[in-house]
C-alpha cells in the first residue's frame, strides 16, 4: 500500500511531496523544539478563517491546555492524518474539535494528539489573525450549535453592499 501523500503542504523544490506520515513527524520534531511550523493548508473545512492554499503556522503547545475556540492541529484518530479544526468543547484531557465549514465535529481528541496551535494565518502575503484572538470563543460557540454558517452569511450581506460601495 502506497503511503498517504500530503501534497501541496511541503515541497522540495515544488517536485517532491512528504507522505503524510512523515509531515506529521516533522512538524512534531519541531514544535517538541519549541519552535514553529509553516505549512500550506488544503481545503475547505475552515473556511472563512483560513482557506485552502493559505499559509499556516503551527507554535508549539505552551503550558497549560489548549482552550475553547483555539485553532489546533491533531493526528486524527483511526485515519492518522493531521487535521486543522478549532476547539469547541475540552472535557479533562479530551477535546471536541471541528472544522468551521464542516457540519458535524471530529470527535473527542486527546490532547496527546494536538500538535500545536494554528498562531498565523498568511493570506496572499498578508498574515492575519482573525479568527484566532479572542473572537474564537464566540465563533466556537457558534460553530457548536451548526449556527456559524448562517451568522457569517448574514454579515456577508449586512456589510457586504457597504463594503463595495466603499471601494467604488
Amino acid at each position: 500500500m502506497k503511503p498517504e501523500r500530503a501534497s501541496g503542504y511541503v515541497r522540495n523544490g515544488g517536485e517532491d511531496n512528504l507522505s503524510m506520515e512523515a509531515l506529521v513527524e516533522l512538524i512534531k520534531a519541531v514544535t517538541e523544539k519549541g519552535k514553529s511550523f509553516r505549512v500550506q493548508a488544503l481545503g475547505f473545512s475552515m473556511y472563512p478563517f483560513i482557506k485552502d492554499s493559505d499559509y499556516i503556522t503551527i507554535s508549539p503547545l505552551t503550558s497549560g491546555y489548549p482552550r475553547m475556540g483555539d485553532v489546533v492541529a491533531f493526528i486524527q484518530l483511526g485515519t492518522r492524518k493531521l487535521i486543522v479544526h478549532r476547539i469547541i468543547e475540552s472535557k479533562g484531557d479530551y477535546y471536541l474539535i471541528k472544522g468551521d465549514n464542516k457540519p458535524a465535529p471530529d470527535g473527542l481528541i486527546p490532547k496527546a494528539n494536538i500538535l500545536g496551535y494554528v498562531t498565523g494565518v498568511d493570506k496572499d502575503g498578508k498574515f492575519v489573525r482573525l479568527g484566532l484572538g479572542l473572537e474564537r470563543v464566540f465563533i466556537a460557540l457558534l460553530s457548536r450549535k451548526n449556527l456559524l454558517r448562517p451568522t457569517l452569511n448574514l454579515t456577508y450581506r449586512l456589510i457586504g453592499p457597504v463594503i463595495r460601495r466603499r471601494k467604488t
